[in-house]
């Protein structure tokens, strides 16, 4: 059995927890940064354990759908879920771009008060995936920061938004 691949990224944002904390539950806030350069589409979000986000990312023609299964909702200071791609009937199905990507990822995004500022962790990992998925995820782990950095630094201009509104 392989050992289980975690990718890890700590950000710090310059804006307090709640506020942070927000820009991940609410909807509006979610779909303006969650999937940079793609239009997002959140289809429902019902923030509480065994709670469905139903996401859908479209580019022109293309279109990729998600599901995410909330397992663990504390406010403001930590959400888990499990994250898979999905067929158009929103059913787990293997990512149409990556076969080999894990079918499901256990997602983790604790929120850490540093009084003006907040720290976030998130971590994935796959979840009751085959050798060929962690493997995949291994390979692919080096690119993810490009992905989510692109979608914090939208966040950065939400966040400077909400402050000075």
């Amino acid at each position: 059995m392989s050992e289980i691949a975690e990718y890890r990224l700590e950000r710090v944002f310059d804006a307090p927890r709640a506020m942070v904390w927000r820009s991940w539950t609410d909807p509006e806030l979610l779909a303006r940064w969650y999937g940079p350069g793609v239009e997002t589409i959140i289809h429902e979000f019902d923030l509480k354990p065994g709670g469905q986000w139903r996401n859908e990312m479209k580019w022109g023609e293309n279109s990729n759908l998600s599901k995410m299964v909330f397992q663990d909702v504390v406010p403001q200071e930590k959400l888990i879920w499990h994250h898979s791609s999905t067929d158009s009937d929103w059913n787990i199905a293997s990512n149409p771009m990556m076969p080999d990507w894990p079918r499901t990822l256990l997602t983790t995004v604790v929120f850490e008060d540093l009084g003006a500022k907040t720290k976030v962790t998130l971590t994935q990992t796959p979840f009751e995936s085959t050798e060929e998925e962690i493997a995949c995820f291994a390979q692919a782990m080096s690119g993810m920061d490009n992905g989510w950095g692109k979608g914090y630094a939208v966040l950065d201009d939400v966040l400077a938004e909400l402050t000075s509104g």
